[in-house]
């Protein structure tokens, strides 16, 4: 306000303060250097008891300073992935501040530093008489005053309530007696505690130099892409320009009327030369310098710093997931809001898991193989690496940009926000359907249950699987439920092991009508599996064939607690974290769980490594280079809308995958642009990745199963000739065999009863085999036994069938005129009229007697 504008009353107010400050500065001036004497001559003085009854200790509590997010590189240094702040500031020790910044400090905001005790009584004089006669105020407090000014307002910051920290900021920043006698009694008690340089260091590291670039460090790296040590003096007096007024006299406005870069930042440079001139009147630079750093351009380079996850490039969606983690992780504080505020103000290094050869190997297969953008549809491509037997993620990437704003994602659907990867509460989708690839989990209670490999299941396909087993909520039926296989494979009774080479979906129905569904579940979620909405897991028929959503990581971590004979790893991304003193804080661990035991887990890498081999993953196998031992399954859900690949090495998992973010992509009737059909892309980009992690980590065998493990149990057939059919289902279940109805045939027993089986009652045959069973026709009559009849007994008794005699000589004489044998034999089955061959004994020559 100019002194024309003001107004009696104001300038009668504005004379009172000068006098009222005066007596203050007076009376704090003469406390700050002798107290003692202050104290006992002036006890009667209101205006030293209330000096003398405000508080003069300020607690410096930690500052504001951004934490960084960091991979580890192939030379094993650090590499920034991101940084997050509300202050961009680094606290930096007095050697690696320049000189010229110190004295450009106190020349142009504090001559007299060194001399007072916190409050100059000059500056504060002359200002006050500036602001009585109407001039611009400004100055007046000193370095330590302005010090304490700034640890009031970073105070403020970290009140979470906004009206009460908009009242904290008053309270900081008013310009009142008050609060100035306040200002200057904590000045003066920071004075009493700290050293001189301490008090500057602690203000170049505290002082904002314009927007949210804070402390010294901060401001030279952003302004002119050095650090501070390394400041010229036109720099340095530059940047302590800005400290006097941040919003005109700040170097990254090049539009600013006053103060661009059209202008030669003439704002800045006015304040800078200003600064310069102080520092050559108080003989901190020679004339020469002088000269020099006035006649020098100012010409800031501005270096934007990384803020945020959408700086990290393509493993934004990693360090998306790391922020999540430490949001979700109690670890960093009682509640999100709590965490969010430790992590953006904390000043901690945090070191993740990410593996960036790996993650490269999976970003470059994406861009080569799935498209951010294409024609057919709205496709989403997803990769995540866990280490085995540590859970730690080495790769998490997928086909489109990083951006949490939805302005950016409106403008093309490159961009999401989504992590496709994680769990809904990790920042991540609903998840998707793994398909077939959940198989494995089946498989794992088959075996849990002591079931073998090559034991087999009822594999046909049927409109009605009846009731399942289920120990959670009871015997259940799913009228209606009638999936194919995928390549129309029609076979009857297929192993355990051949369904899942083969991944045969009505095998693996098959397995689970001899399993407990809940168990099956159960069994999942001991892998560590589970929705990515965090719902339970559905468990009806069709999840065995893996129809419920589940985040890709959730699988990957799976794959490698199989990998870990049978010990399933939690995930965590990060493996260190340290805070502004350096010190370590604790982080979160991988809980390992032993899943199944390791002869189940031997048993399911036998079959998932045959699957590999020479299986559905085999193109997968026979492109990974170098190669070593590898176990994996494929999964492709209903009209091939997502497909997977998901295996691993003894040291590696990974799962790929192709989906359809929106709407349902037929996968094997599309092609993409560069002519590869989309259902290959997952065999494609799983061996550019798993081939980096074999180079990498390697792979050793995995173990071997028991014999017990593979072979099926040999078992005797039940003879259930006669019984009711359903009396001979019951008998062949309980003895461990599947059973099928082998329809009519022709037969000698009652009409509807069993008339045998195949294979035959009292045979052995491994446990799990499927028995057909045949029921009778009674369209058969069984042959009397006639051996040792007569002839004529004998033709009696065959009435009904054609009789045809032989002869045959024979030395017993009893047996002459006898039936001595019969074709076919006695308790056959035959049709009436069929014909019976009997041979009758007759005397031949005496072998005692000479010819």
């Amino acid at each position: 306000m100019s002194a024309k504008k003001r107004t009696v009353s104001g300038a009668l107010g504005g004379f009172i303060g000068f006098v009222a400050m005066s007596a203050v500065a007076g009376v704090l001036v003469t406390a700050a250097i002798t107290p003692a004497i202050a104290v006992s001559g002036m006890a009667a003085t209101n205006t030293i008891n209330v000096f003398e009854n405000l508080p003069d200790y300020l607690a410096i509590d930690q500052l504001s300073q951004k934490s960084n997010i960091y991979a580890t590189g192939s030379d094993k240094k650090p590499v920034l992935l991101a940084s997050f702040y509300d202050q961009n500031r680094v606290e930096v020790e007095w050697d690696s501040i320049s000189q010229y910044v110190k004295d450009a400090a106190i020349a142009g905001e504090d001559p007299r530093f060194y001399q007072h005790n916190g409050v100059d009584l000059q500056g504060t004089l002359r200002a006050t008489v500036k602001s009585v006669a109407g001039a611009q105020g400004g100055g007046g407090s000193s370095i330590t005053q302005q010090y304490v000014k700034n640890v009031l307002v970073q105070k403020c910051e970290v009140i979470n309530d906004k009206k009460k920290q908009e009242a904290c900021y008053s309270t900081a920043t008013k310009a009142t007696p008050d609060r100035k006698l306040k200002e200057m009694r904590l000045a003066i008690g920071v004075e009493k505690k700290y050293e001189k340089n301490d008090i500057l260091r602690q203000y170049l590291n505290i002082t904002g130099f314009g927007g949210t670039v804070y402390g010294i460090e901060a401001a030279s790296n952003y302004y002119f892409g050095i650090s501070a040590a390394k400041l010229s003096l036109p720099m340095a007096a530059s940047l302590v320009a800005i400290v006097n007024n941040p919003v005109k006299f700040q170097l990254d406005r090049p539009n600013s009327e006053t103060n661009g870069a059209a202008n030669g930042y003439a704002a800045n440079k006015e304040r800078r030369d200003y600064i310069l001139g102080e520092m050559l009147k108080h003989k901190k630079v020679s004339k020469k310098d002088y000269d020099a750093a006035v006649a020098t351009k100012i010409e800031p380079k501005i270096t934007e710093p990384s803020t945020g996850c959408k700086t990290a490039g393509n493993r934004a969606y990693f360090c998306d997931y790391v922020t999540k983690t430490l949001l979700n992780n109690p670890t960093f504080g009682e509640d999100r809001e709590k965490r969010l505020l430790n992590f953006r103000r904390g000043g901690y290094d945090v070191y993740t898991t990410l593996d960036l050869d790996l993650h490269q190997a999976a970003v470059d297969t994406l861009d080569k193989h799935v498209p951010k953008v294409w024609s057919g549809g709205d496709v989403g491509a997803v990769v995540s690496s866990v280490q085995v037997g540590t859970g730690r993620v080495l790769a998490m990437a997928q086909n489109k940009d990083y951006s949490q704003d939805p302005a950016v994602q409106a403008t093309g659907r490159n961009y999401s926000g989504l992590n496709y990867n994680t769990d809904k509460s990790d920042g991540g989708s609903l998840g998707f359907q793994p398909g077939s690839t959940y198989k494995v989990f089946t498989l794992a209670e088959w075996l849990k249950e002591g079931h073998t490999l090559n034991e087999r299941a009822d594999s046909r396909r049927k409109a009605d699987w009846g009731t399942f087993q289920d120990s959670c909520d009871g015997p259940t039926s799913f009228p209606g439920f009638n999936p194919r296989n995928d390549a129309n494979e029609a076979g009857t009774n297929y192993s355990a092991l051949q369904s899942t080479v083969g991944s045969i979906n009505t095998g693996f129905i098959g397995m689970a009508k001899k399993l407990d569904l809940c168990g099956i579940r159960n069994t999942a979620e001991s892998f560590g599996v589970h929705r990515a909405d965090n719902k339970d897991l559905e468990k009806g028929a069709s999840a065995v064939l893996g129809t419920n959503e589940i985040a890709p990581l959730s699988m990957a971590v799976a794959f490698a607690g199989i990998a870990n004979k049978g010990k399933t790893c939690s995930p965590i991304v990060i493996d260190r974290i340290t805070g502004p003193t350096g010190d370590d804080i604790p982080v979160p661990k991988s809980k390992c769980t032993q899943s199944v035991t390791p002869d189940v887990a031997a048993g399911m890498t036998y079959a998932m490594q045959r699957v590999m081999s020479g299986g559905t993953g085999q193109a997968s196998n026979n492109n990974t280079y170098p190669h070593v031992p590898m176990i994996g399954k494929t999964g492709t859900t209903d009209g091939a809308k997502d497909t997977w690949m998901s295996g691993a090495s003894s040291k590696v998992a990974t799962v790929v995958g192709v989906v359809s973010v929106t709407g349902k992509l037929s996968q094997r009737k599309m092609w993409f642009d560069n002519g590869e059909r989309v259902s290959d892309a997952r065999h494609k980009m799983w061996p550019d990745i798993m081939s980096v992690a074999n180079a990498k980590y390697g792979g050793d065998s995995f173990p071997e199963p028991s014999f017990k493990t593979i072979q099926a149990p040999q078992v005797t057939v039940p003879d259930v000739r006669g019984k009711s059919m359903e009396e001979a289902q019951a008998i062949l279940t309980g003895a461990g065999f599947d059973s099928v109805d082998g329809g009519v045939i022709d037969s000698e027993m009652p009409a509807g009863t069993v008339a045998g089986t195949d294979p035959a009652g009292g045979t052995r045959t491994g446990r799990g085999s499927t028995i057909t069973v045949y029921t009778s026709n009674a369209t058969l009559k069984v042959l009397p036994d006639v051996v040792g009849k007569t002839e004529a007994e004998a033709t009696a008794a065959l009435a009904g069938f054609a009789v045809d005699k032989k002869e045959q000589d024979v030395t017993d004489p009893s047996q002459v005129g006898k039936v001595i044998s019969m074709d076919p034999g006695a308790g056959t089955g035959m049709k009436p009229g069929g014909k019976v061959t009997i041979v009758i004994g007759k005397l031949g020559a005496d072998p005692g007697k000479k010819p």
